[in-house]
């Protein structure tokens, strides 16, 4: 009779908060990062407790007391967590489903992320309440502290016009949400393991607090932009997320857009954009600090919509093409965090911002651009168009911001999700030492990465032309597509570059079925974090370790 009473007292809160949600339309979720366990009921305040099997068996009632009392036992406790059985993942509702325990993958291959980066994201999706109020918690390592926390951010997507019970669209606020929506907020907490299976008492650090709190608004914004439709993010809407991002940095964008483009030379962006109604442009966000002893320069492929051009996507491929902005949505989170954790070198983030439409100035097959490397491109094909902006990006960035480290990022080619499918994005590098630490910072990061090949002197001749320096879209589409692509741009650079550059291809892990994931912001934010000032990013950063072998390249 008590558990009865019990179990109407529960879904009556519950129903209530769900009431709450339905009648605001969408409710918007805040997500809190706590430097130790608060105390809370979970008939109250709902928890989800996350981690592998081998850390939760070191765990003691009293160690979880203060989010399970007075409703779970010492010997429930117990109990669940003998039960639990991942193959891959399993879970046991401790209290009537608001109190759940669940267990981790219990194996991580060398080509996956020690964190479980993607079990965490799916077991928040599938067993948070979406209640005003909840909490997950995390028994993890202090190494897994980062992924861990950015895998449940990408549970919980910003962008919505869900209209509910019939209330009409609601305006979105600066984050994505509604303005007058009901928020819930999502309290994110830590059990942290020590290197010797012990439980460690120290409690997160603000500064490691603030990079977290920082690092999901980024990968949340990502995320925003990439879902959001390009009647609602065209090149001014992503101009104006840069200025509101630049602003809260004291930073004033440099933009050069429209006919500007094509007076300065800038031919691949221009002859993108020029067939649509908004212009297209090159925006530069800059940070330089005092004492910086390198230059950074992240480019971002952003093709807010991409019907192909005149070289037209058919009707069930075009459909998610607003994602083709993912690689600069990406880019701007990380500078913004990255400025925001104390970057102590030179950072520019170069958005190559455009629509690819179908129009009477539309470019058509067999024109020829010039374009800001001053090398000559016959279009072959216009759906091929990320590589042409792409290419004027990274030749800007060296040209005028003299930068020594290059790293452009881009949904670039359906062909990475079939070289390294849909979790682990490309990495194409002139460095090797790079391609290692790249992969390295995937892994910590729970942004996955592979490798692919880099080999120009076998594979550039796919872009030979009769008539200019090269075509833009490869003869053979069986031979390392994603490569070639990617040497397309390397090409603009120049393969004699004396600079590291590196290419990420992301195209399948920007999205995760229908939504958008905010892959990249966790990646760059890892690959860079030894230029911060922050400790959480440094302790993560990768390591100067040799890479799997050294390769002269011999004339």
């Amino acid at each position: 009779m008590r558990l009865l009473r019990s179990t109407k007292a529960i879904k009556a809160i519950l129903s209530r908060s769900y009431s709450n949600s339905r009648s605001t339309g969408k409710m918007a979720t805040d997500i809190k990062f706590n430097g130790s366990l608060t105390r809370s009921d979970p008939q109250l305040q709902p928890v989800l407790i996350i981690g592998q099997l081998r850390h939760l068996n070191l765990l003691k009632f009293g160690h979880l007391a203060s989010k399970l009392e007075p409703r779970v036992t010492e010997e429930t406790f117990k109990t669940a967590i003998a039960c639990l059985h991942p193959a891959p993942t399993d879970k046991c509702s401790l209290y009537l489903d608001v109190a759940t325990v669940a267990a981790l993958p219990l194996k991580a291959s060398r080509h996956n992320t020690a964190s479980r980066a993607h079990a965490i994201t799916r077991l928040v999706k599938n067993h948070v309440l979406n209640v005003n109020e909840e909490s997950v918690v995390l028994v993890c390592e202090r190494e897994n502290i980062f992924a861990s926390a950015c895998a449940v951010v990408r549970a919980f997507p910003l962008y919505s016009r869900k209209t509910g019970g019939g209330n009409g669209c609601k305006s979105p606020t600066a984050d994505g949400g509604d303005a007058d929506a009901t928020r819930s907020v999502v309290n994110v907490e830590f059990i942290v393991i020590d290197k010797e299976g012990c439980i460690e008492e120290k409690p997160l650090s603000q500064d490691e607090l603030n990079c977290l709190q920082e690092s999901a608004r980024s990968i949340r914004l990502a995320a925003r932009i990439v879902d959001t439709p390009c009647n609602e993010m065209n090149v001014d809407d992503f101009i104006e997320n840069i200025r509101e991002f630049g602003k809260e940095l004291s930073l004033e964008p440099l933009i050069i857009r429209g006919e500007e483009l094509k007076e300065r030379g800038f031919g691949g962006i221009y002859g993108v954009g020029k067939a649509a109604t908004v212009p297209p442009a090159l925006v530069v966000l800059s940070h330089e600090p005092k004492g910086a002893q390198e230059t950074i320069a992240l480019v971002g492929k952003g093709i807010v919509y991409d019907t192909g051009g005149l070289s037209i996507k058919g009707k069930t491929a075009m459909p998610g093409m607003k994602r083709d902005c993912g690689g600069a949505a990406a880019i701007l989170g990380a500078f913004y965090t990255a400025v925001k954790c104390g970057f102590n070198d030179n950072l520019h983030a170069v958005f190559c911002l455009a629509e690819n439409s179908v129009g009477p100035n539309a470019t058509r097959p067999d024109d020829i651009h010039t374009l800001y490397s001053g090398r000559t491109v016959e279009i072959n094909n216009t759906d091929a168009e990320g590589r042409l902006v792409l290419a004027d990006g990274v030749c800007f960035a060296n040209k005028d911001l003299k930068a020594n480290i290059i790293l452009d990022m881009a949904t670039l080619t359906g062909a990475q999700g079939i070289a390294t499918g849909k979790y682990h994005g490309a990495i194409l590098t002139n460095s090797e030492p790079w391609e290692a630490k790249a992969l390295q910072a995937g892994r910590k990061s729970g942004d996955l990465l592979a490798p692919i090949i880099y080999s120009p002197e076998l594979h550039f001749s796919e872009f030979a032309s009769a008539v200019a320096d090269m075509k833009n879209s490869a003869a053979d589409r069986q031979n390392a597509l994603s490569s070639c692509a990617g040497l397309f741009v390397a090409a603009h650079l120049g393969f004699d570059y004396p600079g590291v550059w590196m290419h990420v291809d992301m195209a399948s892990p920007v999205h995760c079925g229908e939504r958008a994931t905010g892959y990249g912001v966790a990646l760059l934010l890892t690959l860079f974090g030894s230029h911060t000032n922050c400790s959480l990013l440094q302790s993560i950063a990768p390591t100067e370790e040799e890479p799997p072998s050294k390769r002269m390249c011999r004339d």
